[in-house]
């Protein structure tokens, strides 16, 4: 039992009890206790961050993990560090209820890692030189779609999205060859992804080889490695996907569409 717990008994019983035999019995210290109590009427510092995360995890219907949600507190001017949020949102009953799934490695599939070549610089003089790719969830009444996508860090605009209802390989390489289409890339071309099993499957590092495409990735856990794909999907959800009900994949779609066109041509 945490000492916050038995000091929670202990207040509890506090008229029944002897403060100092039941902090002896608890192997707590009446310091520690006395310092519990006083806090108990202290309004929590933290209240007004503890809002707003509540109120953006309703918005995205408990979907943001910490490291999500750190980033779009910085976006909208608060400052805090990863570990506070992390803490605040498991202490307050905030974390997300959906986890990424990362299959690791599936029976006979050999699994590639690759440096992470980009290393957080965002910056181009030239396009088709720097791309970055991810995968993100958007809800409706009729299930999770997923959607794809690859983004020219030359402009910041993106290169190519394809979308489909379940999170596949297939989805990921898609998106590769209508990139590869509709892009002209002469010279080096990186690609940087995080390590979700798309991206260190087998297929995923063929088809990056006949392309001539040079893989990067995140390390493990890190999600500013990443931060210009998450980037986009907190615009795209902020500005478009979080303003309407979705009832079906065609409405989710259609937005989808519509906004991108929007980003790309006029924002």
């Amino acid at each position: 039992m945490k000492a916050k717990a038995k000091y929670a008994v202990i207040y509890r019983y506090r008229e029944k009890y002897l403060i100092c035999r039941m902090c002896k019995f608890f192997g707590v210290s009446r310091s520690g206790y006395y310092t519990y109590i006083h806090k108990l009427n202290r309004p929590d510092p933290n209240q007004a961050i503890i809002d707003r995360i509540a109120q953006q995890q309703k918005k995205c219907k408990n979907t943001y993990g910490y490291r999500r949600m750190h980033l779009w507190l910085e976006k909208n001017g608060c400052h805090r560090n990863p570990k506070t949020i992390l803490r605040i949102m498991k202490t307050n009953g905030l974390l997300s209820e959906i986890r990424r799934r990362r299959q690791w490695k599936q029976l006979g599939q050999q699994i590639h890692r690759y440096e992470n070549l980009l290393n957080r610089d965002f910056h181009t003089e030239r396009p088709n030189s720097k791309w970055v790719t991810d995968i993100s969830y958007i809800h409706t009444e009729q299930g999770v779609l997923y959607l794809s996508m690859i983004r020219d860090l030359y402009d910041n605009s993106i290169v190519a999205y394809k979308t489909a209802t379940s999170q596949t390989v297939n989805l990921v390489l898609d998106t590769v060859r209508l990139a590869m289409k509709k892009e002209k890339v002469a010279g080096e071309l990186q690609l940087h992804s995080d390590q979700g099993f798309q991206y260190t499957s087998q297929a995923y590092f063929n088809l990056t080889k006949e392309y001539g495409i040079t893989p990067s990735m995140s390390r493990r856990g890190n999600c500013y490695d990443n931060a210009m794909a998450e980037n986009f999907f907190g615009i795209l959800k902020t500005e478009c996907i979080y303003r309407q009900k979705l009832k079906t994949f065609q409405q989710a779609n259609d937005l989808i569409d519509e906004y991108i066109h929007f980003y790309n041509h006029e924002r």
